[in-house]
């Protein structure tokens, strides 16, 4: 059995997926939800169903290892973020080689890099005319969105499309394929 921690920034409708699915599974378990924002619906979302939690601040974050100390100390073998927005540091790469994954909703290499997250992607595929969008699942390393592709899913999108529809697309791929993503890499630990 693999321990999971996710990282979340937003309102955690992934972070809730990934905890659901692994919830009775024989592979893993998600043992623990971190945050940059005590506000985070994520945060909520673990409490509620019963996933300890974990709010640090910049300085913490890139300045200390108390987030390295809580992952060994909670015996994490892999890391998922999930709307996560920070760059992350170094010293947790080099703690989880390979072993920390992030989804984006666009098809990388496009819509990618700082700045390109959530609305701000579906937008930016609309105004671009794109025929089609969809999920990239990508290991993590010390840029935006550039590392290794494990996966990527498409849609097809029409071209009365707005962004929010495109969201909803978007979505439905990322609460099925992630989930799924995430446990073919633990069966390779």
């Amino acid at each position: 059995m693999k321990n999971i921690a996710i990282f979340a920034s937003g309102s955690g409708s992934n972070a809730e997926n990934l905890i659901r699915y692994f919830s009775a599974h024989p592979q893993g378990t998600v043992r623990l939800v971190l945050s940059n924002k005590a506000e985070a619906g994520a945060i909520e979302r673990a409490a509620r169903l019963g996933v300890e939690s974990m709010v640090f601040d910049r300085d913490i974050f890139y300045n200390s290892e108390q987030v390295l100390a809580r992952l060994r100390q909670e015996r994490i073998d892999f890391v998922v973020l999930a709307g996560f927005l920070w760059l992350v540091p170094d010293y947790l790469i080099a703690a989880y080689p390979d072993r920390i994954v992030n989804i984006h909703p666009a098809l990388l290499p496009k819509y990618g890099g700082k700045g390109m997250y959530g609305d701000r992607v579906h937008q930016a595929v609309v105004e671009a005319g794109e025929k089609e969008s969809g999920i990239t699942i990508h290991r993590v390393n010390s840029q935006y969105d550039s590392g290794d592709i494990i996966a990527q899913h498409r849609v097809p999108l029409a071209p009365d499309d707005t962004p929010q529809e495109v969201a909803a697309k978007v979505h439905a791929l990322e609460y099925e394929y992630y989930p799924q993503a995430v446990e073919a890499e633990l069966a390779k630990l």
